[in-house]
């Protein structure tokens, strides 16, 4: 058994948001920005960093750096956080979707190839849940048809593909550091990518488009989506700690596992050989033979004080995207299956034995 990990925020942050405090530089601008941005590319395989306020911004600019024409396609799994599309969509481009793998609950890159139309610019490969998609073969399609990979990383954070960290294999990558991540900066995120240009382009974009020569002259639109330096600071402290962090995720999926594997009733996270997955959440779905859904399922453990969270509503099943006329009639049947039979339980990076085996107890005993 390992021990509970340090409070999320120990030491070295508080001595480095001390610091910034007391030196002045809490904004955007300071010494931890610039580390942080280099050192989580370095730790990712990547050359550059560009900090940004969260990882939905993180993905904005990320498609906005591709500056591709109206009307371009990108794919994407179905199974996913709305931030993707979001993304897409506000780019002008298309989303076209495809389900994910039964299995790691990744991007299915059987489907992929079909999906590919002489529109197609892009593809944004999900790691989901802490399992990475296959980034030697995704690269290797992205390469035959001449696109760009922007990898969402956000769940992710220290995952790795055939000994190869996801985050600086594709073009590009998005990262979050929300509270819940394995790295925290409270809110937060970065875009990694090993291209000048385009490293270029990102820090224009999070910064209004100010003309390094001109600062309040403007040939394009951007944003502001910057990263504070107190925020860096935290995360660099956080990057510290990465390993003891991901010991702890492995962990904690090892007892859960442990635990639960004699339930027939669940499909429990995989681990692929030559992947390493962090288990970000620890996500189970139920079989079809349990009668009733993961909605219910919930209410039955938070009976014995188990609080948990859904999975991902399908895009193709947003509302809001059918208004726009996108997604209409699309059935993705993994991505339903894993919204209405699965969920995660409880997480985090302060999990202990004794909650696990509550959480277990509580399983075990609504499943009886």
């Amino acid at each position: 058994m390992i021990p509970v990990s340090e409070p999320l925020l120990a030491g070295a942050e508080a001595k480095y948001v001390a610091d910034c405090i007391q030196t002045g530089w809490v904004s955007s601008e300071g010494r931890y920005l610039a580390a942080f941005e280099q050192a989580w590319a370095e730790y990712c395989g990547a050359k550059f960093g560009v900090g940004v306020s969260n990882g939905t911004t993180a993905l904005q600019i990320a498609v906005a750096a591709l500056d591709l024409e109206p009307g371009s396609e990108i794919i994407l799994p179905s199974f996913t956080i709305i931030s993707c599309s979001l993304a897409i969509v506000e780019a002008g481009c298309i989303p076209v979707l495809v389900d994910v793998d039964p299995e790691t609950w990744a991007l299915d890159l059987d489907q992929v190839e079909a999906k590919i139309t002489n529109k197609t610019r892009a593809i944004m490969p999900v790691h989901m849940f802490g399992h990475p998609v296959d980034m030697p073969r995704l690269m290797k399609i992205a390469a035959k048809h001449n696109l760009k990979v922007i990898e969402d990383a956000a769940e992710a954070h220290g995952a790795e593909v055939h000994g190869r960290r996801v985050g600086g294999i594709g073009d590009l990558a998005t990262f979050s550091f929300y509270a819940n991540k394995i790295i925290t900066t409270g809110e937060g995120g970065m875009v990694l990518t090993s291209d000048e240009a385009l490293a270029r382009r990102l820090r224009s974009l999070r910064n209004l488009c100010f003309e390094p020569e001109r600062r309040f002259y403007h040939t394009e639109l951007g944003h502001n989506y910057r990263l504070t330096n107190l925020q860096a600071a935290i995360g660099l402290a956080q990057l510290e700690r990465i390993d003891d962090h991901l010991k702890h995720k492995r962990w904690m999926a090892a007892s859960y596992a442990e635990r639960l594997h004699d339930l027939t009733q669940l499909r429990l996270p995989v681990e692929l050989p030559g992947y390493r997955n962090v288990y970000w959440m620890y996500s189970i779905v139920l079989s079809d033979d349990v009668p009733f859904d993961a909605v219910e399922f919930a209410k039955r453990l938070l009976q014995f004080g188990v609080q948990t969270r859904p999975l991902f509503l399908g895009m193709h099943e947003q509302p809001v995207f059918h208004e726009r006329g996108l997604h209409l009639n699309e059935r993705y049947p993994v991505t339903e299956r894993l919204a209405r039979r699965g969920l995660y339980l409880p997480s985090g990076l302060t999990l202990t034995i004794e909650q696990v085996d509550a959480v277990s107890e509580a399983v075990h005993r609504v499943l009886a």
